[in-house]
């Protein structure tokens, strides 16, 4: 999961780097307006990309860290089908 939340982030940013790059670059010379257009696009990506790669996925489970408190973390343990049952 986190090699294809990698992979989609990269993609996301190489594509609004190309976008800003061809807008200045070459887009301008024939019309402004699309190439502000594409500059406006390319800065929506990167926020969207952040939240692609810190997204959790299903199988990430941040839960598991223990929290210090013993009789809570045995609560968790024991939902989690970890160990046997903890304190009461």
């Amino acid at each position: 999961m986190y090699a294809r939340r990698r992979h989609t982030y990269f993609v996301m940013m190489g594509t609004c780097i190309v976008l800003f790059v061809l807008a200045c670059a070459v887009v301008r010379l024939w019309s402004v307006p699309v190439a502000v257009g594409m500059c406006v696009v390319a800065m929506v990506i990167p926020p969207f990309a952040a939240m692609v790669a810190n997204r959790r996925g299903p199988d990430d489970r941040w839960w598991d860290d223990p929290s210090g408190d013993p009789e809570s973390d045995a609560w968790w343990d024991e939902l989690d089908g970890k160990k046997g049952h903890g304190p009461r």
